[in-house]
C-alpha cells in the first residue's frame, strides 16, 4: 500500500469515528487534562514538582467535553484536524442550579451528567487532534434540541459577558450575596428567586459616564404560575443597592421576557455570579 494510500485510509478512519460526534458530547472515564504552567508560581502545581521552568501540567478528570461547534467536527480532519475541549468537573447542587440559570458563566450545564453533578469547566480548555479523539467513547451530551440551543448559549455567554467596572461590582456585591443565600430557602422570596431566568441591568447614559442612572429586569420564568409578591420583593432588592454620587438613580421591574423590547434586552447586560463573586464554586 502506498504512502498516499495509508494517508487516506486514515484520514477516512477518524472522519469516519467523528461522524456521530457534536458539540457537547462528553467522553467518560479516565481522561487527562494538559495545561501549561509555571512551577515556580505554584499556582495549581503540587509542591515537590520541579521549578524553574515552564512545564506542561497533566491532571486526570472525570471526562471531557466537546467544545468545538459540529459542522467543524464532521468536516474533514484534513481540514479541520482539532478539537476544543474542556473538563468536566463536580461543583454543589446550589452551584449546578446556578449554572443552569446561566448565573455562571465560568461553567456550563451538560445535560447527560447533570445528574452527577458534573459540569463543563470552560476555564481550561485544551486543543486535541481529532486522531486522539478516534478510540473515545461518545456519550451524547445534549438529546434534544433546546439542550443543544442551551449548551451554545453558555459557550457564547462566556466569551461574550461584559465587564462590568469595579465600582458597580461593588455596589452589586450585597444583592449578589444576598441572592446566593435566600435562593435556596423554603420561603416565599427563595420560591421567587428560584423563579427567575435572568438578572439584566442596563447604564444610562453609559458605563463611562460620570453620573449613572441603572435599571434592573428581574426576568422571572413564563412557566412559573404561583402568586409572588414580586413589588415588595423588588423593593427589598433595590434597597440593597444605595445611590450616590455615581450611581444616582437605580430601579427595576419584574418582568416577564416577552415584557421586554428587543432594544431593552440589547442595551441591557446579563449580571451573573461569576461577575460579581470571588467565592469558589
Amino acid at each position: 500500500m502506498s504512502q498516499l494510500d495509508k494517508d487516506s485510509a486514515d484520514v477516512q478512519r477518524i472522519d469516519n469515528a467523528l461522524a456521530e460526534w457534536r458539540q457537547g458530547d462528553i467522553a467518560l472515564g479516565e481522561h487527562w487534562f494538559t495545561h501549561v504552567a509555571d512551577p515556580s508560581k505554584a499556582l495549581t502545581v503540587e509542591s515537590g514538582q520541579a521549578k524553574g521552568e515552564l512545564q506542561s501540567i497533566t491532571s486526570e478528570v472525570e471526562g471531557l467535553v466537546v467544545l468545538t461547534q459540529s459542522c467543524d467536527i464532521v468536516r474533514s480532519c484534513v481540514k479541520r484536524p482539532f478539537l476544543e475541549v474542556a473538563p468536566l468537573v463536580k461543583v454543589a447542587t446550589l452551584s449546578l442550579k446556578q449554572i443552569e440559570r446561566g448565573l455562571r458563566p465560568a461553567y456550563a450545564l451538560v445535560p447527560a451528567t447533570a445528574d452527577a453533578a458534573l459540569v463543563a469547566d470552560l476555564d481550561r480548555v485544551m486543543t486535541v487532534e481529532k486522531a486522539v479523539a478516534v478510540d473515545w467513547k461518545r456519550t451524547q451530551g445534549c438529546r434534544t434540541d433546546a439542550e443543544i440551543h442551551a449548551f451554545a448559549q453558555a459557550l457564547t455567554r462566556k466569551r461574550a459577558r461584559f465587564a462590568f467596572p469595579d465600582d458597580f461590582t461593588q455596589l452589586a456585591s450585597a444583592l449578589q450575596a444576598y441572592l446566593q443565600e435566600k435562593h435556596d430557602k423554603l420561603t416565599k422570596e427563595g420560591s421567587a428567586l428560584r423563579a427567575l431566568r435572568e438578572i439584566r441591568v442596563r447604564a444610562a447614559p453609559s458605563w463611562d459616564a460620570s453620573k449613572i442612572e441603572l435599571f434592573f429586569w428581574f426576568i422571572r420564568d413564563e412557566t412559573d404560575l404561583e402568586r409572588k409578591p414580586w413589588d415588595s420583593l423588588l423593593e427589598a432588592w433595590l434597597k440593597l443597592m444605595p445611590i450616590g454620587d455615581h450611581f444616582t438613580y437605580i430601579n427595576g421591574m419584574v418582568v416577564l421576557l416577552e415584557d421586554l423590547t428587543a432594544k431593552d434586552y440589547v442595551e441591557s447586560d446579563p449580571l451573573d455570579l461569576d461577575h460579581l463573586s470571588g467565592h469558589d464554586i
